[in-house]
């Protein structure tokens, strides 16, 4: 397995001399809530797919147009803000991580881009702005880069965010879904949501990112292809699931093998797993074989916010990574991995440490 985590020592071998940390989490969700059963009762033809009850997806939030992927965006950055001790002009850049890039409905907007409108929208007049994809993988991505610039020194801290209005691709699979054979089903599992995360760098001596890397297995890049839809607004989503979580299930043991190594961690040090929101099944199932595979489990179930959200591609993270700070299931000094399993395929882990600071910040309320 090629070498791909970024590793505690830079080239030279010299420590790099700061710490990053999370310092504050943020989220936007719509307001209505779509339930599966409602969902699939729109559907052109007869599907006989039971879609909760295979993936668990009870229902999800959606905008009905009155919000899109900037507006999502903009409220998860002012809500991580609210909920930190910086001012939007402390902030030293602005990423943005959204697949979707919609703006005045469904309109994709490629320039300016996402991350300058987002800033000027908080208010972070001194930032450096600019956008990246990486799938699913994106605020993960994300974090990984603003992790990096800060441990060098180049910055002291960074928003990384992502609005996703992406519930258009399960509106338009339900006019071709026929089958639960149909490449078109993981549509049905979408939902709509904004994610903001604030890194920063830790004081001297505390805890934060220890880490962050990721590694693309491109031959199976094309198990999951999206383009612009012909005959319906917004595009298209084409999946062959079953082969995506065969393929994540063989690499992702090994990876996070490599994640604890790099960390001198047992999987049994590990208090919480958030990994990427595909389906309650499948999480479950790779969990376990990820168990076997590395002879022991997290301390804790791994954290599942599908059923009510449903697969809010880049920033289910940090959605439910929020969640379970708002329930107060995170303490300071517990160890959270946060697993992405993107279409590429992408396979990433940001393992941190939660502090003081992003418990007092989050609270307990949402």
């Amino acid at each position: 397995m090629t070498a791909w985590l970024m590793m505690e020592r830079s080239p030279d071998g010299d420590r790099a001399p700061f710490v990053a940390r999370v310092g504050s989490v943020g989220r936007r969700l719509p307001e209505t809530r779509l339930p599966t059963d409602e969902l699939m009762a729109s559907t052109r033809h007869r599907t006989g797919v039971d879609l909760e009850r295979l993936t668990g997806v009870q229902e999800r939030r959606v905008s009905l147009g009155d919000e899109d992927s900037l507006t999502l965006a903009a409220g998860a950055a002012l809500d991580c803000l609210a909920r930190s001790h910086n001012r939007a002009e402390a902030l030293d850049v602005v990423v943005g991580c959204s697949i979707t890039k919609y703006r005045d409905g469904l309109v994709q907007w490629l320039e300016p881009p996402t991350s300058l409108a987002v800033a000027h929208a908080i208010g972070a007049s001194n930032a450096m702005t600019f956008d990246l994809s990486n799938a699913c993988a994106g605020m993960l991505t994300g974090v990984f880069v603003v992790n990096n610039w800060i441990r060098q020194g180049a910055i002291r801290r960074g928003l990384v965010v992502s609005g996703e209005y992406i519930s258009q691709l399960a509106h338009n699979a339900a006019r071709h879904v026929r089958t639960i054979l149909s490449r078109e089903l993981a549509s049905l599992t979408l939902g709509d949501a904004g994610a903001a995360v604030l890194i920063e760098r830790a004081p001297e001596g505390a805890p934060g990112i220890s880490v962050a890397g990721f590694t693309t297995v491109a031959d199976h890049s094309r198990l999951c292809l999206a383009y612009p839809a012909r005959h319906e607004r917004g595009a298209r989503m084409f999946t062959r699931a079953r082969a995506i979580h065969e393929a994540a299930i063989a690499d992702t043991p090994t990876l996070f093998q490599e994640v604890l190594d790099a960390s001198g961690l047992a999987i049994d040090e590990v208090d919480h797993v958030i990994p990427h929101q595909t389906s309650v099944r499948a999480i479950r199932k790779g969990m376990s074989e990820v168990g076997d595979a590395l002879g022991g489990a997290p301390r804790n179930p791994a954290v599942v916010t599908v059923d009510r959200y449903g697969n809010t591609a880049s920033t289910t993270h940090v959605v439910a990574l929020a969640e379970e700070l708002d329930a107060a299931r995170l303490r300071a000094g517990d160890r959270v991995a946060l697993v992405a399993l993107a279409s590429g395929l992408e396979i990433g882990v940001v393992l941190f440490t939660v502090d003081d600071e992003l418990v007092g910040n989050r609270g307990n309320d949402d």
